[in-house]
């Protein structure tokens, strides 16, 4: 959400930006939100008009009592304005109410850094790590390597649960589990607090974070209950301020979380639809930091190198790709994706997600910085650490050998249990 200062003084800036997201649709909105708020203002001036009114006519009454004078016309006079300052009020909240709603479909400003185009189309690759490797073999799908190990079931799970989920087993799940532990170690070691957060939230917190159509769109609700399922831990550990004011001196604050995440959405139909890429339920290690306005983008490059830095110990080729303004949602001023090379696709695809909001989130939740008596919002960033079920996609894919096996990464040795490979499991007697 972006300050009303701004649409107050400089409309055609919010306009421009609108157009350089290409969601034209949304330009009758600045000047209606424009207008709403100067009925607001007109309010709210009326409204102290009438209680300095008031305090006047206070003071004139307590003078006529002093002298003994009939006081009965100011008295009946005071007595009406409360209820025109009620009503005046009623007005005021309504029209605040209006303006909050169109406010939050007002997109945040764009990064002057980020390239301009329609859709996702036209991101723009950035920088490349790690070397594509050659295959003297037919390459398999995760899908098809899973099966035939015996530890990806999707038969069992639509009877169970339904699409979108998936039973994980023997060295596979284990595989999950040391991704989970690698992700974890390796975050704090960039000293940031671990933390395990509730898996539910409340409705509050969610609109802070999510328009109203991506709540209904992707978020499971728990019925009867002001309560829902997180779809990243992202979303409770920014939620842990909300309208807190944060010290100076205790920024910035870094802080990395495991959770179970849970969507509604699944991904396009066709030959991924099976699969564990995109699911109803997954794994993910997600790293948040809330900061100073001056050093949110010192944080977004010190976020995006710890994404490089883990998925080049765990020897996945990888490429960035900078977002395009027609592919950023409203609340991001500047996103990156990381990507994972597919032998079996033979391209890229979406392993994690890094993203600068500037205040924009902060506003929404009133998270607020105190320094020195001033009070002013707070930058935050997010950036996934690590979706376990992607990152298993890309080793799956990338470290398949002729017989189907799966090479595990040197660096997953230990939370393996030493173990280099997996492969089927040959049944003992």
């Amino acid at each position: 959400m972006i300050d009303m200062k701004l649409i107050r003084e400089n409309p055609e800036l919010v306009k421009e930006n609108i157009k350089k997201k290409h969601q034209n649709e949304k330009l009758p909105l600045v000047d209606k939100i424009k207008k709403l708020d100067e009925e607001w203002r007109k309010l709210k001036y009326n409204e102290d008009g009438l209680r300095s009114e008031r305090n006047k006519i206070s003071k004139e009454i307590n003078q006529a009592k002093k002298n003994k004078k009939d006081a009965s016309t100011l008295i009946k006079k005071a007595k009406e304005i409360p209820k025109k300052i009620e009503k005046s009020q009623e007005k005021r909240k309504k029209l605040e109410k209006e303006i909050k709603e169109i406010m939050f479909k007002i997109p945040n400003i764009i990064h002057k850094s980020v390239p301009i185009g329609k859709s996702d189309k036209e991101n723009k690759e950035i920088k490349k790590i790690g070397k594509s490797k050659k295959f003297s073999f037919s390459v398999k799908s995760h899908v098809e390597l899973g099966e035939s190990l015996g530890m990806l079931d999707f038969d069992t799970s639509t009877k169970t649960s339904g699409k979108g989920f998936y039973f994980l087993k023997g060295d596979l799940a284990l595989l999950n589990m040391a991704l989970i532990n690698f992700a974890r170690d390796f975050m704090v070691k960039q000293d940031f607090e671990y933390v395990e957060p509730p898996l539910m939230i409340r409705k509050e917190i969610l609109s802070g974070v999510y328009s109203h159509a991506e709540i209904k769109q992707m978020a499971y609700k728990v019925d009867g209950e002001d309560l829902y399922l997180i779809a990243t831990s992202e979303h409770p550990l920014i939620g842990q301020f909300i309208n807190k004011v944060v010290k100076k001196k205790e920024l910035p604050i870094k802080q990395t979380a495991y959770s179970m995440c849970f969507r509604k959405e699944i991904g396009s139909h066709g030959i991924d639809e099976k699969g564990i890429y995109r699911t109803h339920q997954f794994n993910k290690q997600e790293m948040v930091v809330v900061c100073e306005p001056e050093d949110s983008y010192k944080w977004y490059d010190k976020m995006l190198k710890f994404s490089l830095d883990l998925f080049k110990v765990l020897e996945i080729p990888v490429r960035v790709l900078e977002c395009c303004s027609g592919d950023l949602a409203d609340l991001k001023t500047k996103s990156c994706d990381l990507e994972a090379w597919s032998p079996r696709q033979k391209k890229y695809f979406e392993i994690t997600s890094l993203t600068n909001m500037e205040e924009a989130q902060a506003r929404r939740l009133n998270i607020k910085i105190e320094d020195k008596g001033k009070r002013y919002y707070a930058h935050t960033l997010n950036n996934t650490v690590i979706a376990t079920s992607r990152a298993i996609v890309a080793i799956m894919e990338n470290n398949q050998q002729k017989d189907g096996s799966i090479k595990i990464p040197k660096v997953l040795w230990k939370y393996m249990g030493g173990k280099k490979v997996i492969k089927k499991e040959v049944n003992k007697k």
